[in-house]
């Protein structure tokens, strides 16, 4: 297990309550907030304090009552929305970019994420997510009828606005200077396209990259070049290698062995690749290899929404195993 920053906040998450907000470092905060019917429970937005204000890492969900956690949550340490001066996105799932525009709308901050990731571009290359989602649920070779009730299935929950306009699109790595802050952008592709993560005074906040517990999901392969466990073996290189002294995740809670845990991550989809190419050759679609690997529960048992997470993610490791 990866070594809390925190006991408190670590058991709140064990707990399945959503903590306060907690300094990570001096400077820092970790800011839980609820998650709306989610089984996530809550996002964390971190807020790094600088001379020109503060900087959020994220921004949660779009919903009233998560746009209310986290201005009273800003309230209990002294901040308030109208004071952010940016507010750096590490992807573009909407538990992620929710209230973006609404923070901008009340402080003018700059809202920044990677062009990989911005919705105008993903229009264009590949689609709308639900779109993206029916081209993977097609490629991973299910019947027909399996693909239609997935499908069907997730527009009921997955469903989410992709209108954000970006003030600022990455296109390579960058430093963010507030005052005397420094702010690292580094691409870091995987669980999507265009993730990004953050350095900043030895913390590296790892967006969905990295939890200090449990297999990264890997991003939706909708053309034929892609290649999501490729991106995520490199991008966990990147992240050894920072000398980075604390993960600060979206989820479950910052720790501190970040080179050990990205490696250790590394090896067990690794591993998943490999179980992949080895099934490649009685079982030629993701569709049948799928039922042979191992999830939280026997592939019977699962729920839609888990099978269908499942399916995509086996796809995504086939995408490997035939490189």
């Amino acid at each position: 297990m990866s070594i809390p920053v925190s006991k408190e906040h670590t058991a709140s998450y064990r707990a399945r309550e959503v903590s306060g907000p907690t300094p990570v470092i001096d400077g820092v905060w970790s800011v839980p907030v609820p998650l709306h019917g989610s089984p996530l429970r809550s996002v964390i937005v971190y807020l790094i304090e600088t001379p020109e204000g503060p900087v959020l890492i994220d921004a949660g969900y779009e919903h009233p009552t998560c746009w209310a956690s986290f201005q009273e949550a800003l309230e209990r340490i002294g901040r308030s929305p109208k004071s952010i001066r940016a507010v750096l996105l590490t992807h573009n799932h909407p538990d992620h970019v929710g209230f973006a525009d609404r923070v901008r709308d009340v402080s003018g901050a700059q809202v920044v994420m990677h062009q990989d990731d911005d919705f105008a571009f993903l229009h264009r290359r590949r689609g709308r997510f639900l779109t993206q989602l029916h081209t993977a649920l097609v490629m991973t070779g299910a019947p027909d009828d399996v693909v239609e009730s997935m499908y069907a299935e997730a527009g009921k929950v997955a469903k989410h606005s992709e209108s954000l306009d970006l003030d600022v699109v990455l296109t390579e790595d960058i430093d963010f200077r507030f005052g005397d802050v420094t702010v690292r952008a580094i691409h870091a592709p995987g669980h999507t396209y265009g993730h990004t993560i953050f350095v900043s005074q030895g913390l590296v906040f790892t967006g969905d990259t990295m939890m200090p517990e449990g297999p990264t999901q890997l991003a939706i392969p909708s053309l034929p070049e892609d290649n999501p466990a490729a991106d995520l073996f490199g991008t966990l290189d990147r992240i050894r290698d920072l000398g980075a002294e604390i993960a600060c995740p979206a989820h479950q809670f910052a720790y501190r062995d970040v080179a050990e845990r990205a490696m250790e991550l590394k090896a067990f989809h690794q591993r998943e690749v490999e179980k992949v190419r080895g099934l490649l050759a009685d079982h030629g679609t993701a569709w049948e290899i799928a039922p042979h690997l191992t999830w939280p529960k026997p592939w019977d048992e699962l729920g839609p929404g888990t099978r269908r997470f499942a399916l995509i993610h086996t796809l995504a490791l086939l995408h490997g195993a035939k490189v």
